[in-house]
């Protein structure tokens, strides 16, 4: 062998040499999740707008099905196989993570001080002395209308309850369309889309919230059994046979165009615009009278937090530090209108009908829902029972005073407010 090629031998055997070193320093971090829907928009969008900014970072989104997602991470975890990143569902099931030692403390990441404490409130402990996960994004309640049957009806959005029901019973004397399109077969909805989206205007928001956390105030107190009387009075306006109603009926009665108003979460948007063939707008829930405060649900939906165990802590805290970032926020609210930005910087939204439930957050206080942190923890289960409760008192089979009592002695057969 000439020295020549020996030369040109080693000299190729040290260029590999580099390339090994060079690809070794790239680090790959992958994304657990439960939403396989968005897929497209965290490799397409998310994550080059990332990588283009960290280089020597390479992200790899890699979801489970929804239904399988928590047994399959807990699963991982143990196994310690997890990815870097975990995205984080509110409460208990994260919190649950944090206490086992697989959630990391990020309180002090670089880019926490863009979330509030009620945007915080889903992924910390219950002393709020440590934050797990990153806010990314809730989801807000309120009424979705069909624009073209109020402009034929000549109804104006209501704003009060007076309003509402007045508006209801225009609707309901013309005879063209069902006034609202809710069923109650389902349960869920009666609490989620109903009891919980009017419910912050009686309760003060987090003020009733809190104040029933540390046992000052009780389900059977006035503020909390009013939104009851209201579901109550509901009835008439919901189309016969609601009480067999499943939720995707309710869905196809409104974007078909049979029904004026849809009691909603925000998350509907994206199905709605593709779904209906009218115009839509969306109204917050009524104030009990004019002047009033309002308040909405603007419940915290999604986080994401780091593997405490991961192999690349130092990468992970990067992507994270990205994700509490305004551009952040700006891509992923408007990629997925109806799933709105927790960041204190406010997002301008391109969608009509999600600029209209965002806006809400300029002029209404926010809160999440009453049920969600720490009181369906025991058995019987607040939130469970707040399903069964809501749908009682709207189908007539039980009072408000019936549905707040039996709420309120399920409560106390477990929950022992801290002193």
């Amino acid at each position: 062998m000439t020295r020549n090629l020996i030369k040109v031998l080693l000299l190729g055997t040290s260029l590999l040499g580099y390339a090994g070193i060079a690809s070794a320093e790239d680090v790959t971090l992958t994304i657990e999740s439960w939403r396989n829907d968005d897929l497209a928009i965290w490799k397409d969008k998310l994550i080059p707008a990332f990588e283009a900014k960290n280089p020597g970072i390479k992200v790899v989104f890699s979801p489970s099905a929804p239904t399988e997602y928590n047994a399959a991470l807990n699963a991982k975890l143990e196994s310690g196989s997890a990815g870097d990143l975990i995205t984080c569902r509110p409460f208990d099931a994260s919190l649950e993570l944090y206490k086992k030692g697989y959630l990391a403390d990020i309180t002090k990441n670089p880019g926490m001080e863009n979330f509030e404490p009620v945007a915080k409130s889903a992924w910390q402990t219950d002393d709020g002395a440590a934050t797990f996960c990153v806010p990314m994004a809730s989801v807000i309640h309120g009424f979705i209308y069909n624009k073209d049957a109020f402009d034929a009806l000549k109804i104006a959005v209501p704003k009060t309850e007076a309003e509402f029901f007045a508006a209801l019973d225009k609707i309901k004397a013309d005879g063209t369309y069902i006034p609202m399109a809710m069923g109650t077969k389902d349960l869920w909805e009666a609490a989620t889309m109903a009891y919980q989206n009017i419910g912050p205007n009686y309760w003060k928001g987090e003020e009733g919230r809190l104040a029933l956390i540390k046992g000052t105030e009780k389900l059977t107190d006035p503020q909390w059994v009013e939104p009851f009387k209201q579901l109550a009075k509901w009835k008439p306006y919901l189309g016969d046979g609601f009480e067999a109603q499943t939720y995707p009926d309710s869905q196809n009665l409104f974007t078909l165009g049979r029904a004026a108003i849809y009691p909603a979460g925000s998350w509907e948007i994206g199905g709605f615009n593709t779904q209906a063939q009218f115009k839509m707008g969306a109204f917050a829930p009524p104030v009990a009278k004019d002047g009033d405060t309002c308040y909405i649900s603007d419940h915290t939906d999604i986080g994401i937090g780091m593997n405490a165990k991961g192999p690349h802590t130092a990468e992970a805290a990067k992507f994270l530090t990205w994700v509490s970032s305004p551009e952040f926020a700006d891509m992923y609210a408007n990629s997925l209108p109806g799933f709105f930005s927790l960041n204190k910087t406010a997002v301008k939204m391109a969608d009509p009908l999600a600029q209209e439930f965002v806006s809400w957050r300029e002029k209404c206080k926010p809160t999440i829902r009453s049920t969600y942190q720490i009181l369906s923890r025991g058995t019987p289960n607040l939130e469970n029972e707040t399903w069964v409760e809501s749908a009682n008192v709207i189908n007539g089979t039980d009072t408000p005073e019936a549905a707040a009592e039996k709420l309120q002695k399920g409560l106390d057969a477990w929950y022992k407010p801290a002193k």
